[in-house]
């Protein structure tokens, strides 16, 4: 099957998810808790193409999660058992619930039908959280994964996906970490063996050429 059909097929909105990744302000606003990571995100236009991405299943009606990461005022139930955990404790912004920090960062647009998961623990959007029982309960077959950072979380949550039992598309310019090449071989070296590698404008056309599920019969 051609790569284009294949794509199409993966993406039918009846039986897709698409997930963002920590794209909150505290992650990836000008004022975020990791500076180099916030301008690279930023520089790369991945804010940008992951609103495009979300307003396009707005419109093709299919589903999307919000994955924000918190961490209680006193740090219970957070990880301490890794130097990240250890380092982010001490970071100048914290992503306390409540705060604005752990809310979804411009220009990305939360619709009232989107589904927002916070975790307090652990490294990925998927493992201990909600989100596999929501995405079977959704009728989800294809997560397309996109957000921050492609160091931890991003491959974690495509490890989690596939391994769940989901097909994993990767739109390869809409997620990003540092340094800027990092990304680039995680996604050759890595992800491309085990998700399906694809771009921004590639998921919106297929979405574009399918309409929504209120129009179906």
């Amino acid at each position: 099957m051609p790569i284009h059909e294949r794509l199409s097929e993966q993406l039918d909105p009846d039986g897709t998810v698409l997930l963002t990744v920590e794209c909150q302000n505290g992650v990836i606003g000008p004022d975020g808790a990791l500076p180099e990571l916030a301008t690279e995100v930023r520089a790369s236009g991945v804010p940008t193409r992951i609103a495009r991405l979300v307003d396009g299943a707005h419109e093709a009606g299919v589903q999307v999660l919000h994955a924000v990461a918190e961490r209680r005022p006193d740090g219970r139930g957070s990880n301490r058992n890794a130097r990240l955990f250890r380092a982010a404790r001490r970071l100048p912004v914290q992503q306390h619930p409540g705060t604005a920090a752990v809310r979804v960062a411009a220009p990305i647009e939360v619709a009232d039908e989107d589904i927002v998961v916070r975790r307090l623990h652990g490294l990925s959007p998927i493992a201990g959280t909600d989100v596999d029982a929501l995405l079977r309960n959704l009728g989800c077959r294809t997560l397309v994964v996109t957000g921050v950072s492609a160091n931890v979380a991003i491959p974690n949550a495509v490890f989690d996906a596939v391994n769940l039992g989901y097909t994993a598309v990767v739109p390869a310019d809409a997620i990003a970490g540092v340094p800027a090449e990092y990304t680039q071989e995680m996604i050759r070296n890595t992800l491309a063996l085990v998700a399906t590698v694809t771009t921004t404008d590639d998921v919106l056309a297929c979405w574009k050429r399918r309409p929504p599920r209120a129009a179906q019969t």
